[in-house]
């Protein structure tokens, strides 16, 4: 079977490829007044220029020129340009064979250039490797590997060769970045990763499959299920850390070409591949899962501000024709007073000549219930919702490992608070509970004369907890939306190297 090409032909043409800008040309082909000087000793100007043309290919791109190549004609000409001679003397260098080696072996000395060796080819090989474990893109390992062979002075060989040499550095990482996610694992960790693969009980997918279903709809039920697939993720109990044993890059390759896999492709790859494969695809469907549970609750969160909203002004408006009689009523009345006061006439007689005095007592009872309270606001109707919300919030608490910033530090002792309320199955929040994170609109509804209100303290909690995950005062481990922000960072050593 031929070896499978790394690079495109786009890319393989690239790679060694002359300049093509004035500006390149400038700074890789100028003399030097010690270039001058040696190609001044060769007799004869068709030599002269051979052996400036062989000296800009070993400089740039650092191939020496091959025999049966026209050099480009932009390279012939900025040579003849500086040198004085027409570039029509090509042909009868190029007659030359002999010579043509003789410069090539002088340049080669002048330089202080190596030709490339078996031995370059396995060192390169091994040193490779290392940045093959960081990505599978072949033309990233060319442009390294042809970086450091000018850096080493060595001459570049073959085109073919070049990709053999990434090739193999590919197939060395792919190995070492299989066996530093794979080597961790227990004789446990592989049965339970092969029972991925199997049939789930009352379905006919696998169990992979399972845990890789859509959210849904923001509902407490999908809620739920999505929660049940995270608990069984964990249930594996993979080693700590191992999402950071290779680089992210190849780990997320490798989830996506897992999750591309059948169950059966999966079980007929060798068993290093197969394993490495699978942790990869979990690692990702942890972080994952844990993403969605949190836009889930997100959305259901809106949901319920929206809920609220619409219930809210669908009774302001419903109460909109009593409120404006009311008001045309109470203006009649008004005005009635008035004048009797101007004109010392008998007040009440004045009121019941507009209504009689009992539909008046009933009119400023039903005013009273039509009164809305100061700070009217539709925040009091989202307790409407609290029941749905309760069917996933302990269970949602739980299964987030969060950590905070100095600003959303106080509400992670709250979400302890609500933690040991359900452990407890307990309906009273206690009294020193946190409430230093509770906004001005909430403060009426979250503390009452009896003292903090359960619903409302628990609103209010997971309230804060969406503003604050998505202002990243809030972090979760294990979420890749919602990661710390040093983890996207160098590390400190590293950063240090740079």
């Amino acid at each position: 079977m031929p070896r499978r090409s790394v690079l495109t032909p786009a890319e393989r043409a690239g790679l060694l490829a002359f300049p093509v800008t004035d500006d390149e040309f400038v700074r890789h082909y100028t003399f030097s007044e010690s270039d001058l000087a040696a190609i001044r000793q060769r007799r004869g100007k068709q030599n002269r220029l051979g052996f400036a043309v062989q000296l800009c290919y070993l400089r740039y791109p650092g191939f020496a020129l091959p025999t049966d190549e026209e050099p480009p004609a932009p390279l012939l000409l900025t040579v003849g340009r500086q040198l004085r001679i027409e570039p029509e003397m090509w042909p009868q260098y190029a007659q030359r064979p002999e010579t043509r080696r003789e410069h090539l072996a002088e340049l080669q000395t002048w330089l202080n250039l190596s030709p490339f060796t078996v031995a370059d080819f396995r060192r390169l090989v091994h040193q490779l490797a290392e940045l093959a474990q960081q990505t599978d893109r072949g033309v990233v390992i060319a442009e390294a590997l042809i970086e450091t062979l000018r850096q080493q002075r060595i001459i570049m060989p073959a085109l073919d060769v070049i990709e053999r040499v990434c090739s193999e550095a590919l197939t060395r990482g792919t190995r070492q970045v299989y066996e530093a996610m794979t080597s961790p694992l227990a004789e446990r960790h592989l049965r339970s990763l092969d029972d991925l693969l199997t049939v789930r009980e009352g379905t006919k997918g696998s169990v992979l499959i399972w845990l890789r279903q859509p959210p849904g709809s923001p509902r407490p039920k999908h809620m739920l299920a999505h929660l049940d697939r995270l608990k069984a993720v964990r249930e594996l109990l993979l080693p700590d850390d191992l999402e950071h044993a290779v680089h992210q890059n190849r780990l997320l390759k490798l989830a996506r070409e897992g999750a591309q896999m059948t169950a059966q492709h999966l079980r007929d790859l060798e068993p290093i591949r197969r394993y490495a494969t699978l942790v990869a695809v979990i690692l990702d469907t942890r972080a994952t899962l844990i993403d969605e549970i949190i836009d889930l609750h997100d959305r259901f969160m809106a949901s319920l501000f929206s809920k609220a909203k619409r219930k809210h002004s669908d009774r302001f408006q419903q109460s909109g024709k009593t409120i404006n009689d009311k008001v045309r009523l109470y203006w009649r009345i008004g005005r009635a007073l008035v004048d009797a006061k101007q004109s010392g006439n008998d007040p009440f007689a004045a009121i019941e000549a507009i209504i009689p005095w009992d539909a008046f007592a009933e009119s400023v009872t039903e005013a009273e219930t039509l009164a809305q309270p100061e700070n009217f606001d539709f925040l009091s109707l989202i307790g409407d919702g609290f029941s749905q919300m309760r069917r996933y919030t302990p269970i949602f608490l739980e299964a987030l490992k969060m950590k905070a910033a100095p600003t959303a530090r106080d509400l992670l002792p709250a979400i302890e608070v609500l933690k040991e309320m359900n452990e407890r199955q307990s309906r009273k929040v206690p009294d020193d509970a946190p409430t230093s994170f509770v906004r001005k609109r909430w403060e009426t509804l979250v503390s009452t004369p009896e003292g903090l209100d359960r619903r409302f303290y628990e609103l209010c909690v997971l309230s804060e907890l969406k503003n604050s995950l998505r202002s990243g005062d809030i972090w979760v481990q294990g979420s890749r939306q919602f990661k710390d922000f040093d983890e996207y960072l160098l590390p400190a050593p590293k950063f240090t190297l740079q």
